[in-house]
Formats: structure tokens, sequence, C-alpha cells
């Protein structure tokens, strides 16, 4: 019986455009989009990167804040990647380390969340594993960031959509949902930014 091949395992020409650029996977180009539809990075701001393997985000970050920037990443999974003096990797679970690990750089002016549930296959249950993923996070991202601080998740779309935006808009002035154009199309992911918490 044969299997249906995942097609998120074979390189596309994004992926070795990273690759070719030095970033270990195509996610970069992502928040580059992000980056540069929302002014989202400026040198010298603390970031926190929650589910940062394997570690574009955090390059692409520590690059944008610059030596006066800090930068926590934060991954179950261990970061392969160097990411430079002004970043510091915390291997463990983003969303169950102790308050003191995660804000040792708080507050911060980013908070961003690539994080993700290992799927099953199902849309509607990977949907609600997604959601929780990111309302946890966005819960981090609302007491960790400092006031006028953003926020950017990625969730996967399903029936708890508008209720997860509402929940992001009752902490941030402002929210946009991005779909990047480096986003596959058989993807459902998105990528929800709250700008200016409340």
């Amino acid at each position: 019986m044969s299997r249906n091949p995942n097609p998120y395992k074979r390189p596309d020409h994004k992926s070795r455009e990273a690759r070719s650029l030095g970033y270990p996977a195509r996610s970069v180009f992502k928040l580059e989009e992000i980056d540069r539809r929302t002014g989202l990075l400026r040198p010298g701001q603390h970031v926190l990167d929650l589910g940062a393997a394997p570690g574009s985000w955090s390059m692409y970050v520590a690059r944008k804040i610059g030596a006066a920037g800090r930068l926590l990443a934060v991954d179950l999974q261990p970061i392969g990647a160097s990411l430079g003096p002004n970043a510091v990797f915390v291997q463990g679970d983003a969303l169950s380390i102790e308050d003191g690990v995660l804000g040792q750089f708080a507050p911060y002016d980013v908070v961003l969340s690539d994080m993700a549930p290992s799927t099953t296959g199902s849309k509607e249950a990977d949907a609600a594993k997604s959601e929780e993923l990111f309302l946890r996070a966005a819960e981090v991202g609302a007491q960790l960031g400092r006031p006028g601080s953003a926020f950017v998740g990625k969730l996967f779309m399903g029936g708890g959509f508008e209720p997860t935006r509402a929940r992001l808009r009752e902490l941030y002035d402002q929210v946009r949902v991005i779909r990047p154009e480096g986003t596959r199309s058989n993807s459902v992911e998105v990528f929800l930014v709250g700008m200016h918490r409340k």
C-alpha cells in the first residue's frame, strides 16, 4: 500500500533560494514579507521567537535588530544555525519554560510564533490544535511584550478563526491577516499580526 508523498519534504525553488542565502528553510521569505508590509523589525529591538527551529526566522531577526538588539529563540528542537552574539537559544517547550527564562530580555518589542502542531490529517483537529498554540503564544506576547509592542503568530484556518482573531483584537489595537506569497498553495496557514499592544 503506497503512502502519499509529503509535498513539504521536496525542496522547491524557494527552499533552494533560502539555502543559497544561508537560511535553513524557506520560511524566512514569509517573515521578510510580513516585516516589509508592517515595518515590524528595527535595530535595537528586543524580540522573542517561539518555535524557532530550524532557525531561519531567528537568523533574519538577529540581522535586522543588529548588535544593539536582543533575541531569545526557543524551540523543542535544536538550532544548527549560527544566530550571532545578540541572540540566545533555549531548547525546551516554549509554552512551559519558566517565565524568568522566557523573560530574560523582556519587555519585548516583538513576539513571534511560527509554532505549529504535529498534524494528524484531520483538518478540524489540526486547526483546533493550531488555535490553542496560537492563543497561548499570544498570551505570552501580551504578558512579556511592552505597551505598543507587536505579535506575529501562525494559524491554521479553521472554525475557530474568528474567535481567535477577536481575542487578538482584545490585546492589540490593530490586527492584520497576512498570507505571504511564499506560502505553499496547498497550505491552510495564515499569519495574524497584532500591532500596538494595549
